[in-house]
């Protein structure tokens, strides 16, 4: 049974930074793409990151480009979103997200992720 439990959400001043986790649990972790998502209230839920299976292949959403960096350590079944230059229109629910099946591309369409967090309130203050 997979679950991810993601933390480091909360509240930060614009130009602030937090950096979330995503800890797994129930398959090999080194297997499946990691990514995270984000949603704001009254939108859809939209891709931020993710990374392939062994940390090298990353794909960023435009948004976030320059100001965000994903991250995994298999070691420790854990992937990362360290997100710097916070905006206000960062704050969202953040989820962290785990491929269905075995690969190595990053897809941005959350219908290829099977398995979700619990999600982690992110809100930036202007």
């Amino acid at each position: 049974q997979v679950q991810l439990v993601e933390s480091g959400g909360g509240l930060v001043q614009a130009g602030g930074s937090l950096r979330l986790s995503c800890a797994a649990s129930g398959r090999t972790f080194s297997n499946y793409v990691m990514a995270w998502f984000r949603q704001a209230p009254g939108k859809e839920r939209e891709f931020v990151g993710g990374i392939g299976g062994t940390g090298v292949s990353t794909l960023l959403a435009d948004a976030v480009k320059g100001r965000f960096t994903i991250s995994r350590d298999n070691a420790k079944n854990t992937a990362f979103l360290q997100m710097n230059s916070l905006k206000s229109e960062d704050t969202a629910v953040y989820y962290c997200a785990q491929r269905t099946t075995e690969g190595i591309i990053v897809h941005t369409d959350r219908w290829k992720y099977r398995y979700w967090g619990q999600g982690t309130q992110v809100t930036v203050s202007s």
